[in-house]
């Protein structure tokens, strides 16, 4: 029979929240925050940017990076949110928006459980408040039959609140948001009242171009956002040193081991094919090469790394990727529509991995 480790309930949770993943850190960053903290905050400005980007405290506590990219961005996020204004993440997906949002809720507000996640579906209610229907039918509108949204509860106790894919939400029901970023009120005419926010409270969302069923943002509502733009990476080494870095953290998750082999080379080669696909172009920039309809983004990468490190775990012998498990997990994140994706796939096959020195073994099962 096979055995089964025993785990407690906390370490059996899939994704624990930012927060909780990283309190040690987030406790000894303010321990040592001598910075001045705007009201409502739990570190300083210069300390949640720390936290993001990573820093070797005085006592030796080293605080791990949690985004790779330019400082200055960061900060103009950070100092976004000291304002009156809200924050809009934009970038393609893969460009780690819902990561960062999540960590500067954790870091400012010590809570990034205050979640919308954008749908075209959505109602305002999702944005507003809604109402316990048994409750309202036997005593009629009060405050004890309504349901507040992440929102209303983060205007109430001045917190941060995270909004999903903002594009992804209809037109109208976006607008709901304009008297909330503008007046910092939500009027509820049901009981003839109104929730202020209290200082602490803003909104972080995110959103991209490059969905299906995208709804544009009303000047007006774009007004009430300072965006921040998060890049793809810039360089190779940097998109595979995030690769490297975010699936070893996932495999911990994952519970699987470390590999017995370096799979440096096979991440490497992975991530330039990316590059190369995503780009249009060769990295020498010697030959053009057609896009598939994938986005092929950093979060892909990581995630075609997690599921070859579990084939060679589970049904190989588990010393590193082989080329034929990294194919096997390749083909299906570059291939999403066969009719389109297939002959630009097998295009780059052989205009460029079948000619590429050292590529022999990956060329041999890809072909």
């Amino acid at each position: 029979m096979a055995k089964t480790k025993k785990t407690t309930p906390a370490a059996r949770i899939l994704r624990p929240h930012a927060e909780t993943a990283y309190a040690n850190e987030l406790k000894a960053l303010a321990k040592q925050d001598k910075g001045i903290r705007p009201t409502g905050w739990n570190l300083s400005p210069r300390a949640v940017v720390d936290y993001l980007l990573g820093e070797t405290l005085a006592d030796g506590t080293e605080i791990t990076t949690k985004y790779f990219g330019d400082r200055r961005l960061i900060e103009v996020a950070v100092a976004s949110l000291v304002t009156d204004r809200a924050l809009l993440l934009v970038g393609v997906p893969g460009t780690a928006k819902t990561w960062v949002s999540e960590h500067l809720a954790a870091a400012i507000s010590g809570d990034s459980k205050l979640l919308v996640q954008g749908t075209a579906g959505m109602s305002e209610d999702a944005l507003r408040y809604g109402w316990n229907y048994a409750r309202l039918l036997a005593e009629g509108p009060s405050e004890a039959a309504m349901v507040p949204s992440p929102v209303m509860t983060g205007m109430q106790a001045g917190k941060l609140v995270r909004l999903e894919e903002l594009t992804r939400i209809p037109s109208d029901v976006q607008d709901a948001l304009i008297t909330i970023l503008s007046e910092k009120i939500l009027p509820v005419p049901e009981l003839n009242k109104e929730v202020q926010a209290v200082r602490g409270f803003n909104i972080i969302a995110t959103a991209n171009d490059r969905d299906k069923g995208v709804n544009e943002l009303s000047s007006a509502l774009r007004r009430r956002f300072n965006t921040v733009v998060l890049p793809l990476p810039a360089t190779l080494e940097e998109e595979v040193r995030i690769v490297t870095d975010r699936s070893s953290a996932a495999a911990a998750g994952m519970e699987l081991p470390p590999v017995k082999k370096d799979v440096a080379a096979e991440i490497t080669r992975l991530v330039t094919i990316f590059r190369e696909l995503r780009n249009g172009r060769t990295e020498d920039g010697r030959t053009q090469v057609k896009s598939p309809s994938s986005t092929l983004s950093t979060a892909e990468a990581i995630s075609v790394v997690n599921q070859s490190r579990a084939l060679s775990h589970h049904f190989g012998k588990g010393e590193g990727i082989p080329p034929d498990l990294l194919a096997a997990s390749l083909t299906g994140a570059i291939i999403k529509d066969r009719s389109q994706d297939e002959p630009v796939w097998r295009e780059y096959l052989e205009v460029v991995v079948r000619n590429r020195k050292g590529w022999e073994d990956l060329w041999e099962v890809l072909k």
